[in-house]
């Protein structure tokens, strides 16, 4: 597996391995089709994507991580939301989503990033030691579910922000 930086070249296979991840995921509505894979183009086009990781086996992107700028009370922060990560259905169970998870943690700790949050489900973002954090919340989430990173010892208190890509 090679994990690396999107190229434009990756962006069709993105789209389509994000689309097909989340369909059908349990979190969505029955029969609702999937957002996610546009949530990603939209970060790209607004350049909002800080980081965007693929993973290819055998010349083929079966993996996708993106990292995007998060608000904290309306304020520009050094914290970053993890979302989405997906994997081929076929592909998944495997440590690719792990791999690019721990790949754009470590890429983003180098450039100075102070914490990560995401809206995931406690049991599998534990082993990468998310949690939540009482001073961190989420308007309409349930605490449980929002989580976070701390890499620095100070820990900002209030509302956190995505980017508007997530809600168009």
């Amino acid at each position: 597996m090679i994990i690396r930086a999107e190229k434009d070249s990756d962006i069709t296979a993105i789209e389509t391995l994000t689309y097909s991840a989340f369909k059908d995921h349990p979190h969505h509505e029955p029969g609702a089709a999937p957002t996610e894979h546009l949530i990603v183009n939209r970060l790209r086009d607004a350049n909002a994507l800080t980081l965007s990781l693929v993973a290819k086996v055998n010349n083929q992107v079966v993996g996708h991580i993106a990292f995007s700028p998060v608000l904290i009370n309306g304020e520009t922060t050094n914290w970053y939301g993890l979302a989405p990560v997906s994997v081929s259905p076929e592909h998944q169970n495997n440590g690719i989503g792990k791999a690019l998870i721990n790949q754009g943690l470590a890429q983003l700790k180098e450039h100075g990033a102070e914490g990560f949050v995401l809206l995931g489900e406690p049991e599998y973002y534990n082993r990468f030691d998310f949690k939540a954090l009482p001073e961190l919340t989420l308007t309409g989430v349930p605490a449980e579910y929002f989580l976070a990173l701390p890499i620095t010892d100070s820990i900002p208190v209030g509302e956190v922000s995505y980017h508007p890509a997530f809600f168009e």
